[in-house]
């Protein structure tokens, strides 16, 4: 324990702050995560096997599926986070009564703007950062022109075989190199507009004409509403619309692979928005538009992109309104025969989360308790039998073996280390065992079940 707090308590107190107010909340921290990851090494083995795949030209679809506070977003920002590092764009947005998959108000759309503005890579992970990427792949056309300029001479020195940087010559090179590497984007739906934007965003770019480069910007965020006002700005007669806006992501994974990024991964949280749709039709009108994103990923339709959703068991196995009302979902999602709990085929495109064991919970516990001294500069008073002590009466409440979840015992522990740092004196065995806290609790008696789970775990 000693060696994991001399850790623990080098977490910066910007992130510490951000990582206790976030799960205070009952939301996902979006920084700090590696400090506080505890289980779910299998979920995230299975999730990093499809990235790989992604990164060598596949797709893939995943569901994640679990209840309210079992820690679906907290696995989504997990490899949201893991994959920024290793060099992919990800884009993530939260489902809601405006923004959904499919709609007759621009629902859509407004996903698809959700996303865009969301766009987040290693070096800047906050989103916002698609000028970012398409001025860095420019910079790096413009240097592959240079590099492929540079011509050997007789005496065995480098010297510029082409134009000088900045001269009319050189940025026409320039255009030419980058049509070159957009005519692949051609060939796809909506490529050839798709590509000529990127052309002119480079010209823009090249005269500092802000306004060209701002237009071009705000096509590709969607927020163009008529085809007449694009053609005027920008010569393009598309624009994107709530029917296509799923076309252009396929476009910007395989762009981003151009730019020099790994691939793109989606994060779409919240599907329980799509259960909630009250008219039938346009529920099915949602779920189509799952099913031609899942058809498009392993059919082999899309490359270098990957997506994944996450909802409740309800949302996603209630045959009435949720997924599995659509026939050609759940015929494709539907669990097998030889699944179960303890035993699930993390391969499948279904991902149900298992509770995390006490034992898992503890550590986590331990983890939060350095960080929260380390934040506010006390010395820890709670040691491990207070510890087991918590986790033993959070696991005893009645309904916990099926109902508990890791957002209600951490909101729980951090109010106890609040609690304990303003009032120092408070009697830690005292507030444990206090009505207040021990209310439901089952018939256990302290060496029974819960006690003898944590025996090992104590030596």
């Amino acid at each position: 324990m000693e060696q994991n707090q001399q850790n623990t308590r080098k977490v910066p107190r910007r992130v510490a702050q951000a990582v206790i107010s976030s799960l205070k909340g009952g939301v996902v921290p979006r920084i700090g995560l590696p400090y506080i990851t505890v289980g779910r090494s299998s979920e995230i083995e299975a999730l990093l096997r499809d990235v790989e795949i992604i990164g060598e030209g596949g797709a893939s679809f995943r569901f994640i599926v679990g209840r309210y506070g079992s820690g679906k977003s907290f696995l989504l920002q997990t490899i949201r986070n893991n994959v920024m590092e290793k060099g992919y764009v990800v884009m993530d947005a939260d489902l809601s009564p405006e923004r959904r998959l499919q709609g007759t108000r621009g629902q859509g759309l407004a996903t698809y703007r959700e996303l865009i503005g969301n766009l987040a890579t290693k070096t800047k992970p906050e989103g916002g950062a698609l000028t970012l990427v398409l001025e860095r792949w420019i910079g790096a056309i413009q240097a592959e022109v240079m590099e492929e300029d540079t011509m050997p001479a007789a005496d065995g020195q480098s010297k510029a075989g082409g134009p000088e940087p900045g001269t009319p010559a050189f940025d026409a090179a320039v255009e030419r190199k980058i049509r070159d590497v957009t005519r692949s984007l051609s060939e796809m739906v909506h490529g050839f507009d798709f590509a000529r934007l990127i052309t002119l965003y480079y010209r823009g770019f090249l005269s500092d004409d802000d306004e060209i480069r701002a237009k071009v910007l705000r096509w590709f965020r969607g927020e163009y509403a008529t085809r007449t006002e694009a053609r005027k700005d920008l010569g393009v007669n598309a624009i994107i619309t709530d029917d296509d806006w799923y076309e252009y992501l396929k476009l910007f994974a395989m762009f981003f692979r151009l730019a020099g990024y790994k691939g793109m991964l989606i994060f779409v949280d919240e599907l329980v928005n799509i259960y909630k749709i009250p008219q039938s039709i346009a529920r099915n009108n949602n779920y189509e538009k799952i099913l031609t994103m899942y058809n498009d990923t392993l059919q082999g339709k899309a490359q270098y992109l990957g997506i994944l959703m996450s909802g409740t068991p309800q949302c996603i196995e209630d045959t009435r309104r949720g997924v599995y009302s659509y026939e050609a979902l759940r015929s494709r999602l539907q669990e097998g025969k030889f699944s179960r709990e303890g035993a699930r085929d993390l391969l499948s495109p279904v991902i149900r989360l298992e509770p995390l064991s006490s034992e898992e919970m503890m550590v986590l516990c331990e983890k939060l308790a350095d960080m929260h001294a380390g934040l506010y500069g006390y010395e820890r008073t709670i040691g491990t039998p207070e510890l087991v002590t918590f986790i033993r009466i959070e696991y005893g409440r009645i309904g916990a073996d099926t109902h508990i979840t890791p957002r209600e015992v951490i909101r729980d522990f951090i109010e106890l280390l609040d609690i304990l740092c303003q009032h120092p004196d408070t009697d830690v065995a005292g507030l444990l065992n206090s009505d207040e806290f021990s209310y439901a609790q089952s018939e256990l008696n302290e060496g029974e079940e819960i006690g003898e789970e944590f025996a090992d775990f104590i030596l």
